[in-house]
């Protein structure tokens, strides 16, 4: 696809790029370099333990009361048009649970990312663009 291109052929074997190190014959890191040096760091590690921390049993937990749901709707049917409320039956009231639970788990998601994952990600993205900023020739 790229192949072809002079440009990118230019572009991808450092062409343009200003040498920002101080000692002559040492080159500074490349940008691939300072990305696999931070998903190395405790810093990635611990945001990408609380991520998974929190998505794993909710994916799990919701899976399973969806997978429920459609069980009962196919295996049960008579448990699932048993009236509970004037013209609502337990088949209603699961459907509308599917969408209540939906929007609990984003809400409970959202919080926890902000509560839990944002604040050290945007320090890891800090960190990082400030290295890759360095690593073009863009340092003051």
């Amino acid at each position: 696809m790229y192949s072809d291109d002079p440009w990118y052929d230019a572009l991808a074997s450092g062409w343009g790029e200003a040498d920002v190190t101080d000692a002559p014959g040492v080159a500074p890191p490349r940008a691939g370099d300072v990305y696999l040096e931070v998903q190395r760091s405790a810093a990635f590690q611990e945001v990408r333990s609380r991520y998974r921390r929190f998505v794993v049993p909710a994916v799990v937990g919701f899976l399973s009361w969806y997978v429920a749901y459609v069980v009962a709707a196919t295996t049960a049917p008579g448990l699932m048009a048993r009236p509970v409320a004037g013209a609502m039956n337990v088949a209603m009231v699961a459907g509308l649970g599917q969408f209540l639970t939906t929007f609990l788990l984003t809400w409970a998601y959202v919080r926890h990312a902000r509560l839990r994952r944002d604040r050290a990600a945007l320090e890891l993205r800090w960190d990082t663009q400030e290295l890759t900023r360095v690593t073009r020739g863009g340092a003051s």
